[in-house]
């Protein structure tokens, strides 16, 4: 299962994060990754906390052909082709696209660590995450997502929007 993270808290031209997200399920399909299942859609305050909107967050299974760089390298060509700029780190964004894991492969590279080195830490992975595959398990920590939800700060706020339909 090939897992990825998308995150927004800021409209775009396609309109809502939510609307966003769409655009974006669709583009992945035409980039050669097609969504296979969707989480819901999910309300997060920003990590670290600050006074940026809350974030949409969604996971996404997909199939591809493409390899763990060719896949990163289409969603950043995504990102940016809907207008993401890159600022600082944790700034408010228009579309974040993450790999969060690939099958169960470990890979170490400059700029992509596979399982994503923070997804067990964030609600706002691990909730939409155990929607989509909910027998995953982390292919490094041998712990399941049911798990490491349980292992989860209390602080971390985060809510399902109301009315999906998963």
């Amino acid at each position: 299962m090939i897992l990825i993270a998308l995150g927004a808290n800021l409209p775009s031209r396609f309109g809502t994060p939510e609307e966003t997200f769409q655009a974006a399920y669709e583009e992945l399909g035409r980039r050669g990754a097609r969504v296979v299942a969707r989480s819901c859609v999910w309300i997060s305050a920003p990590v670290p906390v600050s006074d940026q909107p809350w974030y949409r967050n969604a996971v996404v299974a997909v199939e591809t052909s493409l390899s763990i760089s060719d896949l990163l390298a289409e969603l950043k060509a995504i990102e940016a082709d809907f207008g993401r700029e890159l600022r600082e780190r944790d700034a408010a964004r228009l579309l974040d696209l993450d790999i969060i894991a690939y099958a169960d492969e470990v890979y170490e590279a400059e700029h992509l660590t596979v399982p994503h080195a923070r997804a067990h830490e964030r609600s706002f992975v691990l909730y939409p995450l155990q929607e989509v595959c909910p027998a995953w398990v982390h292919p490094v920590l041998g712990r399941n997502v049911d798990a490491l939800i349980a292992a989860l700060p209390a602080a971390q706020n985060i809510k399902k929007i109301e009315g999906c339909a998963e």
